[in-house]
């Protein structure tokens, strides 16, 4: 399929610590190898029927999002599709990149973004709207589009949130590219590894969410999203909510009990 679209590998981890459920997680790619994973109409409807199948799965504990190939996270908007718009296409076009993004920010259990090679303009919105963002050294990152006339847009503004209002605007503003170490400092990639570390800082992410209760974390994925887009008062209000719901299950009173227990062994 030349337009691309969207791969789903699922795998089952070892539980974490103590008894926290099941270990489901998906490797969702993006799937178009042949032309770097630039994102065109098949890929944006491959994510969002993959994004929707992974928020059905009531077992899934967390996803990992990559390039097919392993070489290109994703070059980002086929510019071939981009080049052909009209001001109506383009409206259409940008609303369903949106929605396959914001498919993916939505979906109920963390994701990781594992970055290899380029990751430009739309693909660094993807990786923007992930809870983590793990890179090698072979990572380019940049914001290209106002290099080809167009503004950055959509998921984009999410950058000043992760890489603060200075960092945001000159990564807008002159589409320059940003290496592994560089998009670190700034606050875009929370981890940078060497080529061959890269799958093994994925796993101890993957693990550390594992450890955890997995409808804590639900929850707390959640809030975070509402926490984006709502005053302090309205954050406050929901997280008392959701911390009185919490107790709906029996897993806080299970784990808390398993946390006082190993304080009291020797």
């Amino acid at each position: 399929m030349t337009d691309g679209g969207a791969r789903i590998d699922y795998e089952e981890r070892p539980y974490g610590a103590g008894d926290t459920g099941g270990g489901r997680v998906a490797r969702l790619f993006i799937d178009r190898a042949a032309k770097r994973n630039a994102i065109g109409p098949g890929v944006i409807a491959g994510l969002r029927d993959a994004c929707a199948e992974l928020a059905a799965d009531g077992d899934l504990r967390a996803v990992v999002l990559a390039g097919a190939g392993g070489r290109t996270f994703a070059a980002g908007a086929d510019v071939n599709v981009m080049a052909g718009l009209t001001p109506e296409s383009a409206r259409t076009f940008i609303t369903s990149l949106h929605e396959a993004i914001d498919a993916v920010r939505r979906l109920p259990v963390p994701v990781i973004a594992a970055i290899r090679g380029h990751c430009l303009g739309a693909a660094v919105e993807l990786a923007a709207a992930c809870d983590f963002r793990a890179g090698d050294t072979t990572a380019v990152i940049a914001m290209p589009e106002v290099r080809v006339g167009i503004p950055s847009v959509i998921e984009a503004a999410l950058l000043p949130g992760l890489v603060g209002w200075g960092a945001a605007r000159e990564m807008l503003l002159t589409g320059r590219e940003y290496g592994a170490a560089e998009a670190a400092r700034i606050g875009f990639l929370q981890t940078a590894t060497a080529p061959e570390d890269l799958d093994a800082a994925v796993d101890a992410r993957l693990d550390a969410i594992l450890a955890c209760g997995p409808v804590a974390v639900r929850a707390q994925k959640m809030l975070l999203n509402h926490w984006q887009e709502m005053s302090l008062t309205e954050a406050v209000a929901v997280s008392i909510d959701a911390f009185a719901a919490s107790f709906e299950s029996d897993e806080p009173v299970r784990m808390l009990a398993g946390a006082l227990k190993a304080r009291r062994e020797p």
